[in-house]
């Protein structure tokens, strides 16, 4: 029990804006309504900067886009009914990929809560399996703690989601001095999880015997800041690294030992030495289905080690022989603490082998003299850039060609929807990680079928004198559910392809930023380059054949061995 008195005469929005302003809160992505009005009233003279967007959905994916380019916890303000209801795909997407929010959704007032009245919808119950928890705010007193224990909670062990639903009786009571609070509080332990020495030790002991050994590289890698632990592993041991998508960035894209990305999508050099590999080593990857797309046949000749913060992951996806509950920071310690009293095994020849399969079936893509290949268009941006960009993707085609042809080599560099897969998650999530990150060039892929569910938000570009490279692949439809229906329904195009699209030119002046169209592939290049010397936003619109696949691909269900390639599509 914690006895808390409050001794300012502050109503509860005013209190709520403190105790975020304690929390080092600097930007809410937020959308006024009735039940929040005495918390937008706050916040007429706060601090705080208030990003307003054009729908709920978007305030929850900017703020996703916020912490993925900060590591903190991205904020969300709205209001009560639909516009909670609205942030739930954004919600979701955060706890899929695990990234910190806290969510404040506007509650009808105390004594209406259960009577159904106007906006009122229980959004605990509606969110209780997306978030890491919840709580419902009963009285000003207890509303400070509630914050601080919500932003704990948001970045502890495995981060996530949390919500606080605020009644707007509590945003207008007033506190005194007499005004306690006797509620009980979690003690949330911040401490990491204790790394195993025992399991460690025998980790090392099978690695150091290990021929042909593999490390994969998740986004826990980076989530810990533990990119430049695992470099130095890799180095030191001679230890190839393969990459989730989420994980892109852990290691440079051009180091010799990076095989690249792993899964469904991922190059021939990865994917093979996955079926080679004596000894598997993951590091903050869950076992996802899009990299397990077989689990009787991965990595079916190593013994595998696993490495996660998240006790539930171990064992859940893939039988393992090491399983390690730690960070990655953590877990990397200890293992080149323990490697310093072994003596690994000769690994040349894996290396040399290894060497061979990346130089022979690197992602490659066929130049046409009529049309513009997205691949070249990406690896163009990557030149322009010098490979420093921060990269929002929304999902589908483009986002699988940006993980495989952008040149990473940085943590908070690679912004996308992994694990929900969320269409209309680019551009807000763009705007949020350049709010974060405005000193960094910020250059969004999307598709044009993505881009037209959140093109509203364009109007916060010129409101917030924010320059974001905005580069939209129109194939004139759904390119992966399309490229899926040749592949895999006989080419019955069901509802994959636009019959008509708006004049994204028009659209631009609309939201008055600046537009480019490149559809010559001998001057494309060029072009690109003015496109980016832009002083403000643009929405640089590329036109390419409405068939082109990415490949490689290895179908769910089927064993890496089996990939398709550019030659058998």
């Amino acid at each position: 029990m914690k006895n808390v008195v409050l001794t300012e005469s502050k109503n509860g929005a005013q209190i709520l804006l403190d105790s975020l302003e304690k929390a080092g809160v600097d930007s809410l992505f937020g959308y006024p309504g009735g039940a929040v009005i005495p918390l937008y009233d706050a916040l007429y003279e706060s601090s705080i900067n208030h990003i307003l967007v054009r729908h709920e959905q978007a305030a929850s994916h900017a703020a996703e886009g916020y912490a993925k380019a900060t590591g903190k916890p991205g904020v969300v303000l709205v209001t009560s009914g639909p516009g909670a209801t609205n942030t739930v795909t954004g919600i979701a997407d955060a706890f899929c990929d695990s990234v910190p929010l806290v969510v404040i959704s506007g509650q009808v007032g105390s004594a209406a809560i259960g009577s159904d009245a106007f906006q009122e919808l229980d959004i605990l119950s509606i969110t209780s399996s997306i978030t890491k928890m919840s709580y419902q705010v009963r009285t000003v007193s207890e509303l400070p703690l509630i914050v601080e224990e919500a932003f704990k909670v948001a970045v502890s062990g495995r981060p996530g989601p949390v919500l606080i639903d605020l009644p707007k009786s509590v945003m207008l009571a007033k506190n005194d001095e007499n005004n306690h609070a006797n509620t009980f509080f979690h003690q949330i332990d911040n401490a990491k999880p204790v790394v195993d020495t025992v399991k460690v030790r025998q980790l090392v002991a099978a690695l150091s015997k290990a021929r042909q050994p593999l490390i994969i590289a998740g986004a826990g890698v980076l989530k810990s800041n533990a990119q430049e632990l695992l470099r130095t592993l890799m180095h030191r041991y001679h230890i190839p690294v393969v990459s989730t998508l989420l994980g892109l960035g852990a290691v440079d894209s051009d180091d010799q030992l990076f095989l690249g990305m792993v899964g469904m999508h991922g190059s021939v050099a990865a994917n093979t030495a996955i079926d080679q590999a004596d000894f598997i080593l993951n590091i903050g990857s869950r076992f996802d289905d899009r990299v397990v797309t077989n689990v009787d046949d991965f990595g079916k000749n190593a013994i595998i080690a696993h490495v996660d913060i998240d006790a539930t992951e171990l064992e859940k996806v893939m039988s393992t022989t090491y399983a390690i509950h730690a960070s990655a920071d953590d877990a990397l310690n200890a293992i080149l603490s323990e490697l310093k009293n072994r003596t690994m095994t000769d690994t040349s020849a894996w290396q040399n082998l290894n060497q061979h399969a990346k130089g022979e079936s690197t992602f490659h893509y066929h130049k046409l003299k009529t049309a513009i290949m997205p691949q070249e268009v990406i690896q163009a941006v990557g030149e322009v850039t010098e490979g420093n960009a921060i990269v929002v993707t929304d999902v589908g085609q483009h986002q699988m060609w940006a993980a495989q042809f952008y040149p990473f080599k940085h943590n908070y560099q690679m912004i996308t929807s992994g694990g929900l897969g969320t269409m209309g998650y680019g551009l807000p999530a763009a705007i949020g990680a350049k709010f974060a990150r405005r000193e960094k060039e910020v250059v969004l892929f999307v598709g044009d079928g993505g881009f037209q569910m959140t093109s509203e938000e364009l109007a916060i570009l010129n409101d917030n004198n924010l320059n974001i490279k905005i580069v939209m692949f129109n194939n004139h439809s759904l390119g992966m559910v399309r490229q899926w229906q040749t592949l895999f329904f006989d080419g019955r195009l069901s509802n994959t392809v636009f019959k008509s699209q708006p004049r994204f030119d028009q659209l631009a002046q609309a939201y008055d930023i600046n537009y480019a169209r490149i559809d010559n592939p001998n001057s494309m290049f060029e072009e690109l380059q003015e496109a980016f010397d832009s002083d403000k936003s643009i929405l640089i619109e590329v036109i390419i054949p409405d068939d082109v696949k990415v490949l490689p691909m290895v179908n769910a269900g089927a064993a890496y061995r089996d990939m398709i390639t550019e030659e058998e599509a």
